[in-house]
């Protein structure tokens, strides 16, 4: 599992987006991820797994029951997609080069990215280890990284 060293990405957002919600007893099994629905769901979860697709994508049509399948096996997270045709500007903002991939963001920090459609023991063994991670050493490490770069002339940003 990859570790990312950086925050999320905040692309631009639209105030008061319209998104469903999950509330107490609501099942959900995914969502579509958009620019403006972005930061309501991303941030306002503390884990989230994304899947950037695209209709013409055969690996993507192969991938795309088995994201449903584990989002019906794991309904406390949320599942996203984001369909990088109709949503470019978020998969320039996540440097998405290949599809499909998956990527899995606690407390707003990308934990996991991988392209390829991954089997389904493969997303299980995945979703499993990010929910095992420690995110204050998560947090900590991402706090170093940046304080390295920053040392090394770096923004950090």
């Amino acid at each position: 599992m990859r570790r990312g060293a950086n925050s999320f990405p905040q692309p631009e957002t639209v105030a008061n987006s319209s998104t469903s919600s999950t509330e107490a007893g609501t099942y959900m099994s995914t969502v579509e991820l958009t620019k403006e629905n972005f930061d309501e769901i991303v941030s306002g979860n503390d884990f989230v797994l994304i899947d950037f697709w695209a209709e013409w994508c055969g690996p993507c049509k192969q991938f795309g029951p088995v994201f449903e399948r584990s989002s019906e096996k794991h309904d406390d997270l949320v599942f996203a997609k984001v369909d990088t045709e109709a949503q470019p500007e978020l998969a320039q903002a996540f440097q998405i080069q290949s599809i499909p991939t998956v990527m899995i963001v606690r407390d707003n920090i990308a934990v996991f990215a991988q392209p390829g459609a991954l089997p389904e023991a493969a997303l299980e063994d995945v979703i499993g280890q990010a929910r095992a991670l420690d995110m204050d050493e998560v947090r900590a490490s991402v706090a170093e990284a940046q304080q390295s770069e920053q040392a090394q002339g770096g923004t950090g940003q």
